[in-house]
């Protein structure tokens, strides 16, 4: 302290400042001497936005300031926030899942897939199909004459679907066990994701997954069915399966899908949208609105999906806050220049 420009006994002056933040909420701080100044071990958190009174009492005399120390706050009327697409929202309470992100590739199901056998072996008299034809249950296919009675006998397609494999053409002997036709339903598909071992112990059966088109054009919502108990011995992957509707065809075999899996989910006591974050110098902000003023809050943050994120500090639950608009509040921000340098 001075008085006239000249120090003063720290031990003669009491002194105690209040800072009133918008809300309002006000942090006191009552001044003690050490050594040659007077100081407070208090912090002043985040933001550093507020009007400040301080006052001094010496010899019996109360001298009082005021002034206005603001920073990252504006004032926006109603109008100009709706037409800038501004939302709002009350902080509190989230359930946050957590996700991991999957890669693989359609497949049409085992059963949807039908290997057609010689019932004898002989010589094919005639094969009546080719690669990609789209065949019905029950239709013949193919007509063979037995090596042992000579008797030509049909062979008829066991599943409705498209043909697949083809390995025999007429005049060949079948019956080594090499099937000479393979037979696949493309109406019966399941995606197929590798789990790779940092991840697969972290999957389930029963889990939800968003599958979806390697160009995002295509989304189907499943559930874990199954997972194979081996894994793959170069790269230690396991398998797991998702049923896919048919949805007119958009799924083909042996397209590359993209999944998202929920592996978890908990309750938090704070969260807000991940979408209302904001920088600011340093910090991860939302925007808070009092009346028609808003201004930053700057967050200690958790866990984050891409729906909420957890906040562990620096917000007050049921605080009000800017979801979508917030561009426009962080431009008048900067455009007032209501920054703050530390």
């Amino acid at each position: 302290p001075y008085l006239n420009d000249e120090p003063v006994n720290p031990r003669e002056v009491q002194v105690s400042i209040a800072l009133t933040r918008l809300g309002p909420k006000v942090d006191r701080f009552v001044f003690t001497p050490t050594e040659d100044y007077l100081t407070s071990p208090t912090v002043v958190a985040e933001p550093h936005s507020f009007d400040v009174s301080v006052a001094a009492t010496h010899a019996g005399k109360r001298s009082t300031w005021t002034y206005e120390s603001y920073e990252g706050r504006t004032i926006i009327t109603p109008a100009a926030a709706r037409a800038g697409g501004v939302t709002l929202q009350r902080a509190g309470g989230a359930v946050l899942g957590e996700s991991l992100p999957l890669t693989g590739r359609v497949e049409i199901t085992p059963e949807g897939q039908s290997e057609v056998h010689a019932r004898y072996p002989g010589r094919i008299v005639s094969l009546s199909v080719e690669l990609g034809q789209r065949v019905s249950r029950g239709q013949v296919l193919a007509r063979v004459e037995s090596s042992e009675s000579l008797q030509t006998y049909s062979v008829t397609a066991p599943i409705s679907g498209v043909i697949l494999e083809k390995n025999a053409v007429p005049g060949v002997i079948t019956g080594n066990g090499e099937p000479m036709l393979v037979i696949g339903d493309p109406t019966r598909l399941h995606a197929e994701f590798f789990l790779y071992p940092r991840d697969a112990e972290r999957v389930r059966t029963g889990q939800r997954v968003e599958v979806t088109s390697l160009a995002g054009d295509h989304r189907f919502n499943g559930v874990i069915e199954a997972i194979l108990p081996g894994a793959d011995p170069m790269s230690q992957a396991l398998i797991a399966h998702v049923d896919l509707a048919y949805m007119g065809g958009v799924w083909r075999p042996g397209l590359g899908v993209q999944g998202t899996v929920q592996v978890g989910q908990g309750q938090v006591p704070l969260a807000v949208q991940t979408r209302a974050l904001q920088p600011f110098r340093d910090f991860t902000v939302v925007y808070a609105k009092v009346g028609n003023t808003y201004e930053v809050r700057m967050l200690d943050l958790g866990r984050r999906t891409d729906e909420w994120t957890e906040v562990l500090g620096g917000l007050d639950p049921g605080t009000e806050y800017v979801v979508d608009g917030a561009f426009l509040i962080r431009a008048d921000i900067e455009k007032s220049g209501a920054s703050h340098d530390h």
